[in-house]
């Protein structure tokens, strides 16, 4: 197999994940690969090394391969150095394949992405092709290889360029795009999932959680756009420990990998209302219960804040 798709590889601290997703590269030998490298902390003791044993394994892509690099003075952060990262590789390609270091694709999720991005290139409709699926089959109402799905989980996805030109990790304002009645709407219908996603657009437009995806979110919202999910997951996270941002705790959500086979079949551009409700629930974890439990977060981090004001 030789992947044609350009590749998008996004990188920071974590040499030892780096590797194995270079190692599983290597077996599909891609022939462009965009490389970024977000800068070290000054205030983190080593991390300089670690973020330069990253930059250096640019030499064990050692196949035929054209190779791009956007290396970080200094660091930018969850949000930006992903975003900036993003917006840098889709300067230079139209559509693509977007991996961060601890994703670590099964071969088929290749052809998987190039055949539906040829398939809706055209279609504004489709935001981007997703290679993860937490659901089990039971709770997917679509057959076939894929559905399609209001939330775009990108442990492994693919967009285009005309897509991500949408993307503004700043979402102050919010409301006024995102009325309540068409946030609850898009939310499925369900007021815990609406008070969910309108707690957490709003801490990321106070700019309180360093992050970039759940913008991805809002935008989809917004704009009326689905994703193509995987029926099958695609993907392994190897990135669950203390060094991750946000993944410390394997929750174990993830589903078997299973390749998917190819050719798929075409399916409706239309929300698998059962398996998003699943999401909602098991993910999310937008529930009555979860309500609670992110205004318990929410307090908690305010207070934390406000102590480390009063200590300074």
């Amino acid at each position: 197999m030789t992947v044609t798709e350009p590749i998008l590889v996004i990188a920071f601290n974590r040499p030892d994940h780096l590797v194995v997703l270079i190692d599983r590269l290597r077996e599909v030998e891609p022939t462009r690969i965009f490389f970024a490298v977000d800068g070290p902390r000054t205030n983190v003791p080593g991390e300089r090394e670690k973020v330069q044993e990253c930059q250096e394994l640019i030499k064990a892509i050692d196949w035929d391969c054209e190779v791009s690099t956007n290396f970080q003075g200094s660091n930018l952060g969850c949000g930006l150095g992903v975003s900036t990262a993003i917006t840098w590789f889709f300067a230079h390609v139209d559509r693509g394949i977007i991996l961060e270091d601890d994703i670590v694709p099964d071969p088929s999720f290749f052809p998987f992405c190039s055949e539906l991005l040829e398939r809706h290139q055209t279609d504004k409709n489709v935001f981007a092709i997703s290679g993860c699926n937490f659901v089990p089959p039971e709770s997917i109402d679509t057959q076939g290889a894929y559905r399609f799905s209001q939330v775009p989980h990108i442990w492994g996805w693919a967009t285009w360029r005309d897509r991500w030109e949408h993307y503004d990790i700043d979402i102050a304002g919010w409301r006024k795009n995102l009325p309540a009645i068409k946030l609850w709407a898009k939310s499925g219908h369900s007021i815990p999932a609406a008070v969910y996603w309108a707690g957490t657009f709003e801490l990321l437009a106070r700019k309180e959680v360093d992050t970039w995806d759940g913008q991805l979110v809002y935008l989809c919202m917004k704009n009326e756009m689905l994703t193509a999910t995987s029926n099958t997951n695609l993907i392994e996270n190897i990135g669950f420990n203390a060094q991750a941002t946000h993944t410390i705790v394997d929750r174990d959500e993830l589903q078997p990998i299973i390749p998917v086979l190819l050719p798929t079949k075409p399916q409706p551009v239309s929300v698998d209302k059962k398996a998003d409700d699943w999401t909602r629930r098991n993910h999310f974890r937008a529930t009555w219960r979860g309500m609670l439990d992110q205004g318990d977060r929410f307090l908690k981090r305010r207070r934390s804040k406000t102590k480390a004001k009063d200590t300074t």
